[in-house]
């Protein structure tokens, strides 16, 4: 089990355009690897320079303290405030006027808010919940739509050093109570509804439902947005534009310890509860800053859009701390991006003026199935950078990406990282390092990344193993809220405690570049042979009739495991034994006969949560012929795995 075998084979390969290069913030791969190896070999004075770009109210005393492995401190001593990073450096200098967030609601419905307005409604966000009685370390749950008072509500928190816990707005009630009470949370911010596929969800009741007997929640607060009937309790029940009338609009921001906690984001595996990942304030900030400028190569007069939801890691770091950090132009959009047409997204890009486009791999493949008229009919020409986040991009679609949405001329950065890393971690920089289509390619400044067998020792160039983080860097995560046991055991006992383990497979190719093979529990043992998963989806993409697919395994008496795939057709192709017999020989070409899949089932669409990760976890349940298990409260839609249970049936 000691080496994952790689089968994928990948030789296009981009270089940035001349016209990129000249403007870009690092533009050839000679500073890059200059800039990388100072930050590997004095990242106290490489971070301690970006760190002194931020408004610090109390100067740090050292740049880095790892003497408590592994636990890091980063920015000892220094006192800041997240919020100011984010709102009142712009709102009191030559940005103040500038557009801060432009949002659009799935109706249609369109607001703007500028610097200085923005700090306007923060403040008053944060001073409504000092109105009732939410203070420095208080834990806040937040469960809303993507709507602008979402991002008031993260950045109220911080204001006043409440600790936030954004909860996606599609879970459950039993996932959300799981969350509260985990973090001991006092209030709770909500809405009364959200619009998603032309329907109002109604958030407000199943938060309702979620708390019920917690005697630790004093206030639910809730938005008004869908004006939606809500249910009520008084005393505890507050409706925020109410309360929001009667606070002013100033609200000094709280003095926060470098390391003191800024945020718990909630993250679960297929067992066991979920993990409250703790991030800290200074190293945090610094990390979002930093990537987002240097990464999105991020130019003052930029639309940045970040199509996730703030519910996940991508939402904090790439709609609200980073980019607003930056000073940027941030786009939010309430609802799904087939409604009320499958060219939402990208009339979105076009009315909007969009330069840089942030999505994930799975929407990508969406895009591709409903049709490339759907994109070609609106004007791409403002978009100037793509950039792909969630899980490995399969090459096909990364050439897709490339060839229909940015017209061959957008470089597309293709990053790797975890709600645990906080912010980006192996990424290409625009306009230094040539691309190869799915690949993450090199690791950015400060991260020791690695390529390691069982034992922690690296591989040999070409060679599939585990990935490694040999160092700290300042976005790391801080710990499990309430479990520094399991942060441990979790993350650094892999390997004794010598680097941090992501769970993830990985290779290095002879030029050094890092391709992501996908979680080391979606690997496949076929024959003695581990195979990555997302290897082999991507080798069934790249077949003209297919659009998406999911490969898992099933129990084997001979092999031990066999390989079963998930696909769902493009338009003007049928399914059928003909097809499975062209799949299976295309993926034996591609990749080998080890990887040709032993059953090819066909899907109109694959199960899915409403970020958009397909949920293999279902798929291997039904490969196997077994009874579904664990929480379906996620998927976006579960006819999609009733259909397929009814195929095993039939």
């Amino acid at each position: 089990m000691s080496q994952i075998k790689s089968v994928l084979k990948e030789d296009r390969r981009f270089e940035p355009s001349d016209e990129f290069r000249k403007l870009a913030r690092i533009g050839d791969f000679e500073t890059y690897a200059r800039m990388y190896k100072e930050s590997i070999d004095d990242p106290e004075g490489f971070f301690g320079r970006i760190a002194d770009e931020l408004p610090w109210i109390e100067p740090y005393s050292k740049v880095l303290d790892w003497s408590d492995k592994p636990y890091a401190k980063w920015f000892v001593d220094g006192k800041i405030n997240a919020c100011s990073v984010c709102v009142d450096q712009h709102a009191s200098g030559p940005r103040r006027d500038k557009t801060a967030i432009l949002w659009e609601g799935e109706p249609g419905d369109l607001r703007r808010y500028s610097y200085a307005e923005l700090q306007v409604e923060v403040s008053r966000f944060a001073n409504a919940l000092k109105a009732r009685g939410v203070k420095k370390g208080d834990r806040v749950a937040i469960y809303m739509p993507m709507i602008p008072e979402l991002a008031f509500a993260v950045l109220g928190c911080a204001r006043i050093g409440a600790i936030h816990s954004v909860i996606f707005g599609g879970f459950s009630a039993h996932s959300i109570r799981d969350r509260v009470e985990d973090g001991g949370c006092s209030a709770v911010i909500t809405a009364d509804g959200g619009w998603r596929r032309g329907k109002v969800l109604p958030l407000k009741a199943v938060v309702d439902e979620a708390i019920a007997g917690i005697d630790s929640v004093h206030t639910v607060f809730t938005v008004r947005r869908a004006e939606n009937t809500v249910p009520w309790q008084d005393g505890r029940d507050v409706w925020m534009h109410e309360l929001l009338a009667e606070v002013d609009d100033d609200c000094p921001p709280e003095r926060m310890d470098s390391e003191d906690t800024l945020f718990l984001l909630y993250t679960s595996g297929s067992t066991g509860k979920p993990k409250g990942i703790r991030h800290t304030t200074g190293g945090y900030m610094v990390g979002t800053y930093l990537t987002t400028r240097i990464v999105f190569d991020l130019r003052e007069e930029d639309v940045f859009w970040c199509t996730a939801d703030v519910g996940w890691i991508t939402g904090h770091s790439y709609i609200i701390y980073g980019p607003l950090a930056n000073g940027a132009t941030v786009c939010m959009y309430e609802g799904a991006p087939n409604q009320p047409h499958a060219g939402r997204f990208w009339e979105f890009v076009e009315k909007h003026g969009v330069s840089v486009l942030y999505t994930a791999p799975t929407a990508i493949r969406s895009f591709m199935s409903w049709g490339d008229e759907h994109v070609t009919k609106f004007d791409r020409s403002s978009l100037r950078l793509l950039g792909t986040v969630g899980e490995p991009i399969n090459p096909e679609a990364w050439m897709w990406y490339h060839r229909t949405v940015g017209e061959e001329r957008c470089p597309i950065v293709d990053t790797w990282w975890q709600t645990e890393t906080g912010s980006i971690l192996i990424t290409p920089l625009p306009g230094a390092v040539a691309t190869k289509p799915g690949c993450a390619t090199v690791p950015f400044f400060g991260v020791d990344a690695l390529v390691v067998d069982e034992e922690g020792n690296e591989v040999p160039d070409g060679a599939g193993g585990l990935l490694a983080i040999r160092k700290p860097w300042p976005s790391m995560l801080r710990g499990i809220w309430g479990d520094d046991a399991r942060y441990e055991e979790t993350y650094w006992s892999k390997f004794d405690g010598r680097y941090y383990f992501p769970g993830d497979g990985a290779r290095r190719d002879e030029d050094g570049y890092i391709w992501i093979m996908g979680r080391v529990d979606d690997v496949l043992n076929v024959s003695g042979h581990l195979l990555s998963t997302m290897e082999i989806e991507s080798a069934l993409v790249s077949h003209p009739s297919i659009v998406e697919a999911a490969v898992v395994p099933r129990p084997h008496e001979l092999t031990g495991e066999a390989i079963c795939a998930f696909c769902t057709i493009g338009p003007g192709f049928q399914s059928g034994d003909e097809l499975v017999a062209q799949l299976k020989e295309h993926v034996a070409k591609e990749i080998g006969k080890l990887a040709r899949p032993a059953d090819i089932r066909f899907a109109e669409a694959l199960p899915k949560t409403r970020s958009g990760k397909i949920m293999r976890r279902l798929l291997r349940d039904i490969a196997a012929g077994r009874e579904i298990e664990g929480d379906t409260t996620t998927l976006e839609d579960y006819s999609v795995v009733a259909r397929l249970l009814g195929d095993e049936k039939a």
